[in-house]
């Protein structure tokens, strides 16, 4: 019996601490997306004036500098994306439709378990 109630108090507090973790974990979230946003905005500001006036594009600070670079970001390769292609090069939608299934089935699947937290709202 002694067994059951160190087991159960050992849960209990997994629980809370789990729960003052995840309060906290958003709300560093919620700060950290807040100054993200406020960076975008300095960042665009930057990127546009170099960018209009033709100045260098590596900036001494006082740690370092800041490199304005150019990047390119791909779009994710979708199952339309990719029935897209292939049927720019394959006029036989059968073969097309064959293969999108063959990979959407040869996806690798994990499955594991893991805590949802899911807050009631009360309304007044």
């Amino acid at each position: 019996m002694n067994n059951e109630l160190v087991e159960k108090n050992t849960i209990v507090k997994c629980i809370q601490n789990y729960v003052a973790l995840d309060d906290k974990i958003k709300e560093l979230n919620d700060k950290s997306k807040e100054l993200r946003e406020k960076k975008a905005v300095f960042s665009k500001y930057i990127c546009d004036f170099v960018e209009k006036n033709n100045v260098n594009k590596n900036i001494k600070i006082t740690d370092g500098e800041l490199k304005i670079n150019e990047r390119k970001d791909y779009t994710a390769l979708s199952y339309s994306f990719i029935e897209g292609c292939l049927n720019e090069i394959i006029k036989d939608e059968n073969k097309v439709s064959y293969i999108i299934d063959y990979l959407k089935e040869k996806r690798e699947i994990k499955t594991s378990l893991e805590i949802k937290r899911v807050k009631k709202w009360f309304v007044m």
